[in-house]
């Protein structure tokens, strides 16, 4: 079975959706550890193609209850990802992170089901949540320093 990675970190107030960091850490972790990955981008995406929801993101002002229907399968979908499929869980912690919800889910969550949490926190140390640390495996200042470990967790 392959070790599988769920790639955790802001979406809604990031930009490009934080996709950016997540395809090269995908790549890596392919490349470096033959690891598979959970992508919530690329699962939310296809949930929007398949359910032909592109402008989901207007229901929320112009029809609330669609709007949380639809958001509340995106949360399942990601949940399950951690709870149910994850090895492991990299976060990336940044301004993106900041104004959203989920990402402060995934965490919590993956803590509570004791499945570790690899956190690349790029904020000033003293803003980055004591629970959000505390509910961390371990927590980096960087991506290098973060691979660095990984390999040798799981090389």
């Amino acid at each position: 079975k392959s070790v599988i990675a769920y790639l955790s970190g802001g979406m809604e107030h990031a930009v490009n959706e934080g996709e950016d960091w997540r395809n090269k850490m995908t790549e890596w972790l392919q490349k470096n550890l033959g690891h598979s990955v959970i992508d919530p981008v690329k699962n939310s995406r296809q949930l929007v193609d398949e359910t032909q929801s592109h402008d989901y993101r207007l229901w929320k002002n112009s029809d609330g209850e669609k709007y949380k229907a639809f958001i509340r399968q995106l949360i399942r979908q990601d949940l399950d990802g951690v709870i149910n499929k994850a090895d492991y869980v990299i976060c990336l912690w940044d301004e993106g992170v900041v104004k959203g919800g989920g990402t402060h889910g995934e965490v919590t969550i993956a803590y509570h089901y004791n499945i570790p949490v690899y956190l690349v926190n790029t904020l000033p140390f003293d803003e980055l949540s004591g629970w959000i640390f505390s509910c961390c495996t371990e927590v980096f200042p960087d991506f290098t320093n973060l691979k660095k470990r990984v390999l040798e967790l799981y090389g």
